[in-house]
């Protein structure tokens, strides 16, 4: 489904005209909320760079909302893949900046950085895998979750319209419903089929049965 047949629809099934900044918006609004609930691969991207020697501090990208792996690549190729810490952590563990090594852990400094510990010796290359959102529907104009799983972002999108529209309750609740269905068949692959062979169970899984 792409976002002209999505807009159709919506108005269709609402027997509404909206304008073209309220079907944005119950869109936008649609997609962030399915977005945050579910983990697919369409929600991740993959960088690559180089450490500075004696710097601590690596920059994340512009996108970044959250980090999958970040994996330091050793001078054989060996990947070493970092844990998850906490700023103190690092701080407590590697007290003196200066002491450097290959880095065993990362955590979350500010909105743009991660801090590593130890401090890099060398310029080694990482990789990173992160989450973001992926470009709107609303600007693209088709999308992954259009083209695959377009129930959800149909349901997720009625939500938001009949709420703007201040719908009777039980129609609020026919809307809320028909989305949850459709978000639990979503999770069910996104969180279950498609993470059935994650490495770390740190990563959202739900039982695939």
């Amino acid at each position: 489904m792409n976002y002209a047949d999505l807009c159709t629809n919506i108005e269709s099934i609402c027997e509404n005209n909206f304008t073209t900044a309220e079907l944005a918006m119950f869109t936008e609004q649609a997609e962030q909320k399915i977005y945050n609930s579910v983990q697919i691969p369409a929600l991740r991207k993959n960088v690559t760079g180089t450490l500075t020697v004696n710097n601590k501090y690596l920059s994340i990208p512009e996108d970044y909302l959250y980090t999958y792996s970040l994996a330091v690549i050793d001078s054989v190729g060996k990947y070493n893949y970092l844990l998850n810490k906490d700023v103190n952590f690092i701080r407590e563990a590697y007290p003196i900046p200066t002491s450097s090594g290959i880095p065993k852990c990362y955590a979350n400094f500010d909105q743009n950085t991660l801090i590593l510990g130890p401090t890099p010796n060398l310029a080694y290359s990482v990789e990173l895998h992160y989450g973001y959102y992926p470009e709107s529907i609303v600007t693209a104009g088709t999308t992954w979750l259009g083209n695959e799983f377009d129930t959800i972002l149909l349901n997720g999108a009625l939500v938001e319209a009949i709420r703007f529209m201040k719908g009777e309750a039980d129609m609020v609740d026919l809307y809320q419903k028909l989305y949850l269905q459709a978000l639990t068949l979503y999770k069910t692959m996104g969180d279950g089929k498609l993470r059935q062979d994650a490495y770390r169970s740190g990563q959202v899984r739900v039982p695939v049965t």
